[in-house]
């Protein structure tokens, strides 16, 4: 069974070490100096060498050569996930008195150590405060926020930061080159981006890529990491600025039926508008707003509804300036005539948000604003309408809807926030202003009372068993 790429090519020693260089330099004076301390504390995220540099330290200090085939008896590895009670560190504790076998330091490495539990760090501190001389200890933790400040007090600690893309993609292309591995500088530089800064995690993706094809080059990247072509990204951006509507939904479902999720792409647009800002400063006041809401998208209830939603409201305030149409024709979908036809198709019958053809007529009564909102969803979101209509509407200020309702499942169904979104978008493009939602649950409220019955009829009987059946997602109506 072959090696993986990160255990291949891992740094056997602080020359090898890439990235770290004040680390490093304070640990090589230390050794010339002999002023090694007793504890040391190594912080930092995941992948950036931290339990690497222990082990070449630890070796070392003893003046030992590092190799992983056979770990010395004198250096004890210690995986504090595993071994995070009290019984284990009572257990070191005991043993740590006990001089060296071989060398002349026995050295703890204790990894992940901030999942020890409260009673074993207090066991451990007893120790790291009146260590035996031949004793030294290297915490190792991607979590330094979790330590006890008595912990961090009694180390030396050495924060290691991100690899930097330019020094992940250089250690890429050195492997890639001893691995005889095919594969462009554009493809390295993706993978190293796409990295988070760690050269375990860049590696691991190259050892995946060579596997799936025998060329790597940005396409097979961006098949590996799911990531979409760019110039789908740059279609999604021109029907913003164009103001189309109508292209910017089919280009994000097409988007979504080649699998890329909605945090892919509003992490990518985020970085093409960031891009944009820094080209063109004082377009700020329009590009800012964008691009907090984008790194909610992450955080939300439906984060592709709500992707869509602020696409489409930053889509909208380029409508007026565009006229009747697009300033320029929405950028050509690299779908096939066929996938286009179907998304064309699936546009037509449910568009997420009210059509701004039927936008143009504006209410302004509280009276007109409730019956058009109920009216847009009937049309629109049957089944939000039917939890809407549930409710008693209230103005208690301008540009504010309260929405009060008797039942808990119907104020928690529209009290998501998705739902109060789209609620929130339908009412502007109603009345032409912003408006606040807020939901009120109050049990003392009585439903609202039903249509007359002059009105109703068969259809609207059926209607209503339509409403109370996607309300609760085909479940079955039992007569009581």
């Amino acid at each position: 069974m072959g090696q993986a790429l990160y255990r291949t090519y891992r740094a056997r020693s602080l020359d090898e070490v890439i990235g770290q260089d004040p680390i490093v330099a304070t640990l090589k004076q230390a050794l010339k100096q002999q002023r090694v301390s007793h504890a040391y504390l190594f912080t930092g995220p995941r992948g950036v060498g931290k339990t690497s540099v222990a082990r070449i330290f630890a070796h070392a200090i003893n003046e030992l050569p590092y190799t992983d085939d056979a770990p010395h008896i004198d250096i004890i590895e210690i995986d504090a996930a595993s071994n995070r009670r009290i019984d284990e560190i009572r257990e070191l504790r005991d043993k740590v008195h006990i001089a060296p076998a071989a060398a002349r330091y026995k050295v703890y490495i204790i990894d992940e150590v901030h999942m020890l539990t409260r009673e074993a760090f207090n066991a451990l501190l007893k120790t790291l405060e009146e260590p035996p001389a031949h004793a030294i200890f290297i915490l190792a933790t991607t979590d330094a926020s979790k330590l006890p400040d008595t912990i961090i007090s009694r180390t030396q600690r050495f924060h290691f930061r991100p690899a930097a893309v330019s020094d992940i993609t250089r250690l890429l292309k050195q492997v890639a080159g001893a691995e005889n591995i095919s594969v462009n500088d554009e493809a390295l530089t993706l993978l190293a981006a796409h990295s988070d800064g760690s050269f375990r995690d860049s590696l691991s993706l190259l050892d995946q890529v060579r596997s799936h094809a025998s060329s790597v080059d940005v396409s097979a990247v961006q098949q590996l990491l799911g990531l979409p072509p760019m110039e789908r990204i740059n279609a999604v951006q021109a029907a913003i600025s164009s103001g189309d509507m109508a292209g910017l939904i089919t280009q994000l479902d097409g988007l979504y039926e080649h699998g890329v999720q909605a945090t892919v792409i509003a992490a990518l647009l985020g970085e093409e508008f960031r891009r944009a800002l820094l080209k063109a400063p004082a377009d700020g006041h329009e590009i800012l707003p964008l691009l907090e809401k984008l790194v909610n998208v992450p955080a939300s209830y439906d984060p592709s509804r709500f992707l869509e939603i602020v696409l489409l409201e930053a889509a909208s305030q380029h409508v007026s300036a565009a006229g009747s149409g697009p300033e320029h024709p929405a950028l050509p979908s690299p779908l096939t005539e066929e996938t286009a036809l179907d998304d064309a198709a699936k546009l037509a019958k449910d568009t997420p948000l009210p059509k701004p053809a039927k936008q143009v007529k504006k209410v302004s009564n509280d009276e007109e604003i409730w019956a058009a909102l109920l009216d847009s969803l009937k049309r629109e979101h049957n089944t939000l309408y039917g939890v809407a209509r549930m409710a008693h509407p209230r103005f208690p200020a301008e540009d504010t809807l309260e929405l009060v309702f008797a039942f808990p499942f119907h104020h928690k169904k529209l009290n998501e926030q998705a739902n109060r979104t789209l609620l929130s978008e339908t009412v502007k493009g109603l009345t032409g202003r912003s408006w606040t939602i807020h939901c009120v649950l109050d049990a003392a409220a009585t439903p609202p009372p039903p249509a007359s019955s002059s009105k109703k009829n068969e259809n609207e009987k059926e209607d209503s068993l339509t409403t109370i059946n996607n309300i609760f997602k085909g479940a079955e109506l039992l007569e009581s």
